[in-house]
């Protein structure tokens, strides 16, 4: 197992925009990325400029892989005049 977080914090009022962008994403990759297990976009109306990500893959080598997927890329694009700051973590579960 692979955990991703990502913490995009936008520029005032770029939420409306960026929202769909990213749930379209998400949406991509669970529908397109085997490996993909999950992704959660998730906000918290009190901080509508924050966004935090929640992605889970089979292992490391399926995150590389949704990193270069070409509808990844098109949304990175899309909304880098959107982000003022991006934080990611990644987890490698430990085994027990």
């Amino acid at each position: 197992m692979y955990a991703v977080t990502v913490t995009f914090g936008l520029r005032p009022g770029g939420a409306e925009e960026f929202m769909p962008k990213v749930l379209q994403n998400a949406r991509t990759s669970l529908l397109e990325e085997p490996g993909c297990m999950r992704f959660d976009v998730c906000t918290d109306p009190a901080r509508p400029d924050s966004v935090f990500l929640y992605e889970l893959y089979y292992n490391r080598e399926m995150f590389d892989r949704h990193l270069a997927s070409k509808h990844y890329h098109a949304f990175s694009k899309d909304v880098e005049d959107l982000i003022m700051e991006k934080d990611v973590q990644t987890f490698a579960q430990v085994q027990i």
